[in-house]
């Protein structure tokens, strides 16, 4: 077994038809990441170990646990034989409001929700978003089509989501993670750590529009999110309430706008 960027390989068996061979395999990587703040343990998810800095700034901004990058005063990643711990310092008055609400998660690949308390914390205030472009819808097939270039580790394994930051149409950056919002959490930091202006470009997302990823693009000023499978329908209210557009099922011969339609 050989360690790759986010993935490994393995020898495994492979029956096909009537025959049988021995191939190398590469496999996703999932690792147990914990998450803590001023030494006290938040958050544990199973997350693909690449970009882990990212991974936890676009946390702590999309959890609304820090309201810019300028409370979060110190950043140190230590690998353990059990996974990986992030341990961050910040600001005494974000640390207050981080132990009034709260909640130690153990944060499930497929899952944005896991832990929280009461259904209440679902319910926490949204940003309100000017509208989208409409130009920008017009370049989503164009990305779709040319996304795959940009997902080595999907490539590999075929197994990760992909988070990608679209500009004029073209492609800034992508992240992949074996959890679609932590995906987005990895591209959120490389946003907010590059100081990017969040209001110039767009969101396209490998995956399904669900609940946490309107959040959290809402969370930090983003006005569109396009994904390539279906959105739930909680997704689709949260986008409607604060002001995000949502175009899913996007293909290279089309897409459907499930909020916010005065976009197009």
């Amino acid at each position: 077994m050989t360690t790759s960027q986010g993935y490994q390989s393995f020898r495994v068996q492979r029956i096909k038809q009537s025959s049988t061979s021995i191939i190398e395999d590469n496999i996703i990587e999932e690792t147990p990441i914990a998450l803590s703040y001023n030494g006290i343990s938040h958050a544990v998810m199973m997350a693909t170990p690449t970009d882990i800095a990212y991974l936890a700034k676009g946390f702590s901004l999309s959890e609304a646990i820090i309201p810019n990058l300028s409370y979060l005063y110190d950043l140190e990643i230590n690998h353990y034989e059990e996974g990986i711990e992030v341990q961050m310092q910040i600001a005494t008055q974000a640390f207050v409001e981080l132990k009034q609400h709260k909640r130690t998660m153990e944060g499930r690949t497929g899952c944005g929700l896991c832990g929280i308390e009461n259904l209440q914390q679902l319910n926490r205030p949204l940003k309100k978003l000017a509208p989208a472009n409409p130009a920008w819808l017009d370049t989503l097939t164009a990305v779709y089509h040319h996304i795959k270039n940009h997902q080595p580790i999907t490539q590999a394994t075929g197994a990760a989501h992909a988070a990608a930051w679209v500009v004029n149409g073209e492609i800034i950056a992508t992240f992949e993670d074996v959890g679609r919002h932590n995906a987005l959490d990895k591209l959120l930091g490389y946003l907010l750590t590059e100081q990017r202006d969040t209001t110039e470009g767009f969101v396209f997302m490998t995956s399904r529009a669900s609940y946490e990823l309107v959040r959290k693009c809402t969370q930090c000023n983003i006005r569109l999110l396009a994904t390539i499978s279906a959105p739930t329908t909680q997704a689709i209210k949260l986008a409607n309430e604060s002001g995000l557009t949502l175009a899913s099922f996007c293909r290279e011969d089309g897409y459907v706008v499930y909020a916010q339609p005065q976009s197009i």
